[in-house]
């Protein structure tokens, strides 16, 4: 099958994507990566076909990635500034990667990609959807906590019922949003449909959930065909998973650290959470390794000891299981590399499925949260001293992850798309 792969996201967003070309390659399948333009040097040396598809994302503007990780107002900003002013050319692009220089015989769409069921819908290619996180189906029966909103995924212990009136309020606040996708449907002649942020951009045929079952359990509101498939784990550097030199040489002379990362796109928002994990990590005495990126504003500003190594990138799947703990922004692929290494979390959740992920470890017991307004020097360090102090804490943690290495979500959500593909 020639499979045209597509969503417009983070590394978080696209990381899974490209674990499953990969695989579907080997299959002896056709995979086509259509994606913003800043992905094809990853993607290229993998010996992937791509195509670009608009937006592009700009890691510089740091004021846009600042704006889509407000707490309150990111996801807003991230739909109606970044998405939809140029969703005619998403739809273009796509169209083209799906039909030239010939046409796809299946689409997989990330959900942020809001012109592909209307691609799927004027070709007649059949297709199937996926998600990341379990806040992404709103279920009324394992209500989300929604950012800057936490109170209201609590009131649903409180109040039975209540995850409805959440449901409800979370269609009526956005309603306004989705009116650029209703307008290109009328463009293209179609009705108006389901509604774009919570129903249609789900597949009537296929809904791939590529994420533990740890992290949410189906319910009975979620769309039809949904199938849980354990995550699906990419983190490699256009194919180089190694680690950078520095950082293997401290990895090597000491105790496990504990590592600070905000992942790939918060790294761009970070304020002064590095400077605040230093001087916590100094005031314990303890190793630490911060991940900082490539944003000169992440620089330290003042020197720091031998017990505390900068690097730019690590891939997780090999750093982190060599540390005692992580501490991170609650990305869903960050989250997940966490459970796999079995490491306990102590969760900063800045916007978007990040509350809600970390409100799901903190109810697995492997991870506690701390908000960004209270993300203080000493806060953290007798937050991190306790939790380093805790045995039971890293032995759940060591039980889920030796759980998730029972799942093959790689397998399970290519063996579905096969079976789609022959149907």
């Amino acid at each position: 099958m020639r499979i045209v792969l597509s969503n417009i996201g983070t590394y978080g967003d696209t990381n899974p994507l490209i674990a499953l070309a990969l695989e579907l390659k080997r299959r002896g399948h056709v995979p086509v990566m259509a994606l913003p333009a800043v992905y094809e040097p990853k993607i290229r040396p993998l010996g992937l076909e791509f195509h670009a598809v608009r937006p592009d994302i700009d890691p510089t503007n740091t004021l846009l990635v600042e704006m889509i990780y407000d707490i309150k107002h990111g996801t807003e900003h991230g739909l109606r500034d970044f998405l939809f002013p140029v969703l005619r050319q998403t739809y273009d692009d796509l169209l083209d990667a799906a039909t030239k220089p010939e046409r796809a015989d299946l689409l997989l769409l990330g959900e942020l990609n809001y012109a592909g069921p209307l691609v799927a819908e004027v070709t007649g290619i059949p297709w199937a959807s996926y998600v990341l996180a379990p806040l992404s189906f709103f279920s009324a029966f394992d209500p989300p906590a929604l950012p800057g909103y936490p109170w209201l995924a609590r009131a649903d212990q409180t109040i039975p019922g209540f995850g409805r009136i959440i449901k409800q309020v979370t269609r009526l606040v956005s309603r306004k949003w989705p009116e650029p996708i209703y307008a290109l449907r009328r463009e293209l002649g179609l009705p108006k449909g389901a509604h774009p942020l919570f129903d249609a951009k789900h597949s009537p045929s296929l809904v791939l959930a590529l994420f533990s079952s740890v992290l949410g359990e189906e319910q009975k509101d979620w769309p039809a065909h949904t199938l849980i498939t354990g995550f699906c784990y990419y983190d490699a550097d256009a194919g180089n998973q190694e680690l950078p030199a520095n950082l293997e040489k401290f990895l090597a002379a000491g105790p496990p650290p504990v590592v600070f990362t905000l992942g790939s796109a918060a790294v761009l928002a970070a304020g002064d959470f590095y400077e605040v994990s230093a001087e916590a990590a100094i005031r314990l005495g303890i190793r630490a390794v911060l991940l900082i990126g490539t944003d000169p504003r992440n620089q330290l500003k003042t020197a720091l000891p031998e017990s505390v190594c900068v690097a730019e990138y690590a891939p997780y799947s090999e750093l982190f299981s060599r540390a005692a703990m992580v501490v991170h922004q609650g990305g869903v692929g960050t989250t997940a590399q966490c459970l796999r290494a079995g490491k306990p979390m102590l969760i900063i959740p800045f916007s978007h499925d990040q509350p809600d992920n970390a409100r799901r470890m903190k109810r697995l017991q492997v991870a506690q949260v701390i908000q960004r307004g209270s993300y203080t020097p000493w806060r953290v360090a007798r937050r991190l001293k306790a939790m380093l102090a805790d045995p039971l804490l890293a032995q759940r943690a060591e039980s889920v992850g030796k759980q998730l290495a029972g799942e093959d979500g790689l397998r399970a959500a290519c063996d579905a798309l096969e079976k789609l593909g022959r149907r």
